[in-house]
Order: structure tokens, then sequence, then C-alpha cells
């Protein structure tokens, strides 16, 4: 692993995961979007990673058009990353997802490394009434639902998107995506260095038990020996230990309303840089710096902000 001599702070603003009933907090219009974002890059975040959703019910969409309403806004006010998804939403088509990364030709974008049962089933028994109709039945289907991302599709995206320049955020829900990855970097499919962003405490992936944190750096650092930085996201409550022991191991941080609304036990986030203006603290307090956006620029090799395509 390469020792980050700075750490990159990853903001993931709005997701997919996340319903409008549970915060209302959550980033929704493109505006909220841009605004969150801005917020997040003054309180230290190098990287911004970027969902869209529909602007009048807060539905996951990949639309490129909801994109092109808030990238050139984020990238004239803030000097972050733009990290656009390609996960997408819950039951999208592989064309639907790739389309807004196809059309923007980020800097860096999301690459799922294996398919997995993604279950977050268990929210909807949260709450007995929902704003929007869509939102109960998107959650609880997920007790049936596989997020794919089959060999075929993850060669079709790193072709696709790699062909313009974009490098990745490689998302490890599990050990055996770590192994997906090593498969590519042999075929030669993508190069170094690897911006490895491992996930913890999503049912059906990789549980948030600290040991495991240790595992995938254990069996990352055999596979990429020095070729990769290390990133690490873990779901709700898991967020802050997870993301400060990365820190502690030499490794970068994500965190945003993506992947929790929380800023402490029992208190939602009011914002975005909330949870930014939190870890910075943290990293500071341990006598380790942030890396700003240019500096992640050199880190991960990205093309430079000049060479999107919005």
């Amino acid at each position: 692993m390469k020792q980050s001599k700075k750490i990159i702070i990853t903001c993931a603003v709005t997701g997919s995961i996340h319903t409008p009933t549970m915060s209302p907090y959550l980033p929704i219009t493109p505006e909220e979007i841009v605004k969150e974002g801005v917020a997040a890059a003054e309180a230290g975040a190098a990287m911004l990673h970027l969902h869209a959703r529909d602007p009048l019910n807060g539905r996951p969409s990949q639309d490129p058009d909801l994109f092109m309403r808030f990238l050139p806004q984020l990238k004239e006010r803030t000097d972050a990353i733009l990290n656009i998804t390609t996960g997408g939403g819950l039951g999208m088509s592989l064309d639907e997802r790739l389309a807004p990364a196809r059309a923007a030709r980020p800097e860096v974008a999301s690459m799922n490394m294996g398919s997995l049962n993604f279950n977050i089933s268990q929210a909807a028994a949260k709450f007995d009434t929902f704003k929007f109709d869509w939102e109960r039945p998107y959650l609880a289907g997920t007790r049936d639902f596989i997020l794919s991302n089959t060999f075929s599709q993850i060669e079709r995206g790193m072709t696709e998107l790699g062909a313009s320049g974009t490098r990745f955020e490689f998302e490890c829900y599990d050990v055996g995506h770590l192994y997906n990855l090593a498969h590519f970097v042999d075929r030669k499919l993508v190069e170094p260095p690897f911006f490895l962003q491992c996930v913890f405490g999503i049912l059906g992936g990789i549980g948030a038990d600290p040991e495991n944190l240790l595992h995938m750096r254990t069996i990352a650092d055999r596979l990429f020996g020095q070729d990769y930085y290390l990133s690490v996201l873990a779901a709700g409550r898991h967020q802050m230990p997870f993301v400060t022991m990365s820190a502690i191991l030499g490794g970068n941080v994500r965190v945003g309303l993506e992947d929790s609304l929380y800023s402490g036990k029992g208190q939602l986030a009011t914002s975005n840089a909330e949870q930014v203006r939190k870890i910075r603290r943290i990293i500071e307090e341990l006598s380790l710096d942030i890396a700003t956006p240019d500096e992640a620029r050199a880190m991960l090799k990205t093309k430079g902000a000049n060479e999107t395509s919005f």
C-alpha cells in the first residue's frame, strides 16, 4: 500500500440508498447538491462522489441532463475532483448506469468490482409512512435484489470510460472483489495507482469488524503491493470509527450522507460538510494532514479538471 502522506477526504454527497423520508437534510435537487458539494469542498473534501436524483421526488436518477445541472457549477465553484457514480440506483441497467460518466468524461468514476446481494430492506421497517410512494418498495425490494457487476459489465465500464482518461474509485464490498480487480490488472485493462474504496457494513458485503479492514489491507498488499492507495467507507454508525482506522493505517477516508445520515449517536447530520469537518478534525488531531484537490490529483494521476466534458 502506498502510505498516504496526506489523506484524501472523499465526500459522497447524496447517493442512492437513503430516501427523502430518512432525513430532511438529504440533498435532492441539483441546487441542493451544488450547495452541499461546495460546502463539503470548503470544509476539506478533495473529492466529491456524485449521484443525481429526480428533483420532484428524490428518486435516484442517472439522467445525464440532471448531472449537467450541477457538474459545471461544482467545477466552477470548487477545485474538488468530481467523481461520478456508475453504480447508479438499484435496479438500473448498465446502459443507464454508465450514461452520465460517458457524457461527462470525469476525472474519476466509481467502479463496483463484483456482484453482491445488496440488502437495505431493514430501513423500510423503521418508518410507518413515507413522503413518496416509491420509497417503501424501493427499499423492501432489496430482499430479493442482486447488484449486478459481472466480469463483462466491469470490463465494458473500464474500457468505455478508460478510453477518455477517466480513473476509477474501485469499490470493493468483499475480499473477492480485490481478486476481481487483480484479474483486470493482470489483463492490463487498468493501470496503477489504484484507488481502492473498501466498503464495510452493507448487508450482503463484508461486515463492519475491524479485523476485516486489516484483512482487506493484507490481501490488497499481497495483490497490488505499492501500486494502490487504500480508502475506506462504512455504512451508518460504523462510518467514523472505520474511516478513522483507515487514516491511522495510512489510508484515505470517505464520508458523506450517502454512507451515513448521522454525525453522532442518534444525531442526524445537518449537512455533508458537518461530517467532513468532523473527520478533518480527527485527522488533524492525529497530527496528520489532509490533501488538497491538486495534491489528490497528483497522487491518483488524474487527467485534470480541464479534460472533462462539462
